[in-house]
């Protein structure tokens, strides 16, 4: 059978763009290495808790085409994302806000925090930041960045903020209000019935390959321009790569860095609430986890077990999950490399995260997958 595309990776990007070329009439089938879909926001119900299996995803946007988009899929509730932070004995909200600075110094009024943070900010005289750290410290002062900041993410990237380029952190957003809402979108929530739900949705009536490579599934004809299966019984006349840019062109130009995550995922049979939050940052480094995910709380669960995710943050090694693009000037320029030889496969295209070797939230991976397919149909 002659497909018009072959869509490789069938998580949020790949799925969206299968949804809309059927809508258009076109002929595709999706393939996946992995054992289900949904990429990296399955999720998979243990005791009726549906359980983020890759780390936390709250669905939060400000464009209204998209949430209208969503919520034509799924029924989403109001959860809204308000994490606190633990460092030693202590516990803050996040982002930091009002309450943040309430605990830590005692004080009451917007005035008197701003009056705290821009005077360690003066004391520190840091005019041009040559790292990670001083940015920070110039943006929020000692105490926060100390207790909030360094130890958390020297944990997230494995090295001394010392050593971390400043324009990681451009900013640090502190809020002078009583409020924890971590996103300032005015349309947030997660999908009752959970993500792979709402997947399964955009993939209606598409075929699917699971545990498939793409290596090892196609191979290239170019004198007719096609991709061809392995034993010749389909071809494809495009491809969306939704996988590793890098892993798709061998590595010829070298390997492009990614931090990756391991996850510890712990059933507690007859304890209704372990945290009494979805999300708890630790923040001192010693503490090997960044995070611990209680997942009935995405959903305001009442059932008499929890299961709770431990997320250890680890470096990338080939074999391993990418999770986290690292965006500094070295990657950026091999990721340069890469987008050109991209550039000259007029047969492929290559999208989303690992595509395009760029960090996207939900919407905003929704909204690149609806834009490449309206040009592709234009």
């Amino acid at each position: 059978m002659r497909y018009d595309y072959l869509i490789v990776g069938a998580g949020l990007y790949g799925a969206v763009f299968a949804r809309e070329l059927k809508r258009a009439g076109k002929s595709c089938m999706v393939i996946d290495r992995r054992g289900h879909i949904a990429g990296n926001i399955y999720t998979e119900e243990v005791n009726g808790i549906a359980v983020h299996q890759y780390g936390a995803h709250i669905f939060h946007t400000a464009d209204r085409e998209i949430w209208a988009y969503v919520n034509d899929l799924a029924e989403f509730n109001h959860y809204v994302n308000s994490p606190v932070a633990v460092y030693g004995d202590e516990l803050y909200n996040l982002p930091f806000n009002m309450n943040t600075f309430a605990k830590m110094w005692g004080i009451k009024t917007p005035k008197e925090a701003a009056e705290r943070i821009h005077a360690q900010i003066a004391d520190l005289h840091i005019d041009n930041p040559q790292n990670l750290e001083e940015q920070a410290l110039s943006l929020v002062g000692k105490d926060i960045y100390e207790k909030l900041v360094k130890g958390y993410t020297e944990k997230q990237w494995g090295r001394d903020c010392k050593e971390l380029p400043p324009f990681i952190i451009q900013r640090l957003p502190v809020r002078f209000t009583y409020d924890n809402n971590y996103f300032n979108d005015p349309y947030q929530g997660i999908p009752k019935a959970g993500y792979t739900r709402m997947v399964e949705k955009l993939l209606e009536g598409i075929p699917v390959k699971l545990e498939t490579e793409f290596q090892e599934f196609v191979r290239e004809d170019k004198e007719n321009d096609i991709y061809v299966t392995m034993d010749g019984a389909d071809c494809f006349a495009k491809v969306l790569y939704t996988g590793m840019i890098d892993a798709f062109f061998d590595y010829r130009e070298g390997a492009l860095a990614y931090r990756s995550l391991r996850f510890e995922t712990e059933l507690l049979s007859g304890v209704e609430n372990y945290q009494g939050n979805a999300v708890v940052n630790y923040t001192q480094r010693e503490v090997p986890y960044t995070r611990i995910i209680e997942h009935k709380h995405f959903t305001f669960g009442k059932q008499p077990d929890t299961v709770i995710t431990r997320e250890y943050p680890q470096e990338w090694k080939r074999g391993d999950e990418p999770y986290y693009p690292v965006n500094d000037e070295r990657n950026a320029a091999l990721y340069e490399k890469y987008a050109q030889l991209a550039a000259a496969k007029k047969n492929v295209l290559f999208g989303g995260r690992l595509g395009q070797y760029k960090y996207y939230d939900m919407d905003k991976v929704i909204r690149a997958s609806l834009d490449m397919v309206r040009r592709e149909l234009a």
